[in-house]
């Protein structure tokens, strides 16, 4: 008679992920409001059925499906899969992916696009994903929009984007798929336990990290892990109420020169 039973990971997953994450059983014990004797006999394959919340507080703690966690052996898997899939891009889970996007529509049913001013940034932080707080964010229109995706904007603050000028305001459209992002697209970045968003030139790494680098030179790029990242949003455009400034005069005869040395070439 052949046997259909399926081998549960559970246990081992959990062990695996909290020593990558470098926590204590006590300190997972802690955050998840369990005991440190419930997270031991868990990992140790003592608890044969978990009560259904703690597979959820499990899952929404590693941003790790229910199903990935029971069935997949994570410490078998590369580097590169399992920051993805921290990332949210679980299998079990697409379509009803851990960043759960929260949008308000107007009456024709059309998406808004919401203002994030700056005094709501640390509210934003907590209520990204709250419909209600979204919800109650400035709307706007604007025009000449893609009528595909879900747009916001995002004030920016700072001199690391410059020439984009400081107190510009950002409109983006949300990036699901992160994998999709070419080197260098500039987005704005929600990062976790943060005050304050960050507008970079992101970069996707192999390994799943994300490298972020402002255009100003003087801030050096750096880079931050998947898990850590929240949202984002790339650049679609931008308003400022700063007038462009003039291009210096020897930019302008370098400009002058290439496009004389191009004609030279055609020739």
């Amino acid at each position: 008679m052949k046997n259909n039973s399926q081998k549960i990971f559970f246990a081992g997953n959990i062990k695996f992920l909290r020593e990558r994450k470098k926590i204590s059983q006590e300190a997972l014990a802690s955050t998840l409001g369990l005991t440190r004797a419930k997270i031991a006999a868990i990992e140790a394959g003592n608890t044969k059925s978990p009560q259904p919340g703690d597979y959820l507080k499990f899952s929404e703690f590693f941003k790790i499906s229910i199903d990935t966690l029971l069935k997949i052996d994570l410490s078998k898997l590369g580097e590169l899969k399992v920051r993805d899939l921290e990332a949210g891009n679980d299998v079990y889970i697409r379509g009803g992916n851990l960043r759960v996007l929260a949008i308000s529509v107007d009456k024709s049913n059309n998406e808004n696009v919401e203002y994030v001013p700056i005094k709501a940034k640390a509210g934003y932080m907590a209520g990204y994903n709250d419909p209600e707080f979204i919800a109650a964010l400035p709307k706007y229109s604007v025009p000449n929009l893609p009528n595909q995706g879900t747009f916001r904007i995002f004030p920016s603050t700072g001199d690391s984007m410059l020439p984009v000028p400081e107190g510009s305001d950002i409109i983006a459209q949300y990036v699901a798929d992160w994998s999709t992002l070419k080197t260098d697209t500039p987005c704005i970045v929600i990062l976790e336990g943060q005050q304050d968003f960050v507008f970079k030139m992101v970069t996707v790494n192999s390994d799943g990290t994300i490298l972020l680098k402002s255009l100003n030179p003087e801030y050096k790029p750096y880079t931050v892990e998947s898990g850590n990242i929240m949202e984002i949003w790339r650049f679609y455009a931008y308003t400022s109420r700063e007038f462009p400034e003039a291009r210096p005069e020897m930019e302008t005869i370098l400009t002058a020169i290439r496009k004389l040395e191009k004609k030279v070439g055609q020739l």
